[in-house]
């Protein structure tokens, strides 16, 4: 695996057993554009470190899994005339999956939409691979456990908006389950209730989504796919950052039938529990059902396949 040099997969990776070379990367800050200025140095440098990489690995296929960390790798592949596959995790492309399409053999995507933004590209519906885990179950109705995350950086909006009413969630819930991030490590401290249980970090993700019965989070697409693994109904509060990029995951799950969707602007404490309290039986399972039929287990599987049809292997 290549990834970032200073990146967390330099301790993920090998704790799993994979090998790692690093390059050092960054990508382009459109929200600090004065961050920039190092790029036309790191570009040249990370693409001669790749080339060594892949010259000394000889792979048969390269798979990019989106993102800017992945272009050295994937321009490596193109200079060496290795076949290249993509996987693409948000609804709207990112930037370095729009300019190494059009020389991929196929760009695998996570939710419905993106081929729409890709043309003239073959791409393959495959989910997002996840770790084990994450198993189908039908979740309670009424619901009597809510699992709220912000992703695994947290969510300071959010986080306020729990906080601002943790007395009526829990009131409604036998149980809260707020995964707030490092940045809201204070916050959990000062809200205490017995029905509460706040979580700076969450390193069992699996056994949180077999507990739940409805999920309020942001609209990344991790969270998305492991609801949608276990078929849970959902309320998304999709980003403003990085270009609204979540905004089109969420439309893309409210279309589908499985969750709701609540603008960042919009959230309160009160208009969370108004969203939460609107949700009726039917709608509730519905939502689960329709959770259900958009989540993709088998995405690892089927990611595969397609390297090896493109490895001819």
């Amino acid at each position: 695996m290549v990834g970032r040099a200073g990146g967390p997969e330099e301790r993920l990776v090998p704790a799993e057993g994979f090998d790692l070379a690093t390059v050092r990367v960054r990508g382009l800050d459109r929200d600090a554009p004065w961050k920039n200025v190092a790029l036309p140095v790191l570009i040249p440098l990370a693409l001669g470190a790749a080339l060594r990489i892949v010259d000394r690995f000889r792979p048969d296929v390269v798979l990019g899994m989106g993102g800017y960390v992945m272009a050295p790798a994937v321009a490596a592949a193109g200079r060496r005339r290795i076949p290249y596959v993509l996987h693409e995790k948000d609804v709207r492309p990112g930037l370095a999956t729009r300019y190494f399409a059009r020389g991929a053999a196929a760009v695998c995507t996570t939710l419905p939409g993106t081929e729409k933004r890709l043309r003239d590209v073959r791409v393959v519906l495959t989910g997002v691979p996840l770790r084990d885990g994450f198993a189908p179950r039908t979740p309670d109705v009424p619901p009597r456990r809510l699992l709220i995350t912000g992703g695994s950086q947290g969510a300071r909006r959010l986080n306020e908006a729990v906080w601002s009413t943790i007395d009526a969630l829990c009131a409604g819930f036998e149980e809260v389950v707020h995964v707030a991030g490092a940045q809201g490590a204070e916050g959990i401290a000062r809200h205490a209730h017995e029905r509460y249980r706040g979580l700076a970090f969450a390193d069992d993700m699996p056994a949180l989504m077999s507990r739940a019965d409805l999920v309020v989070s942001r609209a990344g697409v991790g969270t998305i796919a492991e609801a949608t693994a276990v078929g849970l109904p959902m309320i998304l509060v999709p980003g403003t950052f990085g270009g609204g990029h979540q905004e089109e995951n969420a439309v893309a799950m409210v279309e589908a039938g499985a969750a709701i969707r609540i603008a960042d602007a919009d959230l309160t404490g009160e208009t969370l529990v108004s969203a939460i309290a609107g949700l009726d039986d039917a709608r509730l399972r519905a939502m689960a059902a329709a959770s259900t039929r958009s989540g993709r287990r088998d995405a690892a599987t089927q990611v595969l396949a397609v390297l090896h049809e493109v490895a001819g292997k």
